[in-house]
């Protein structure tokens, strides 16, 4: 009757944290990312009509 423990499965749940608080060295701007979307699509599109 030595062994009437019950464990409990630990509340991680198999998910690992990481640095929360994680600084990239290269930083862009959101505006800049989709100023240059639409001037790579503009390009595209020049490109296919024959500029």
């Amino acid at each position: 009757m030595g062994q009437d423990k019950i464990s409990m499965p630990s509340s991680g749940g198999g998910l690992m944290r990481y640095f929360d608080e994680y600084k990239s060295k290269i930083q862009i701007a959101p505006t800049v990312v989709i100023v240059a979307i639409v001037v790579i699509i503009i390009v595209e599109l020049a490109l296919q009509k024959g500029f």
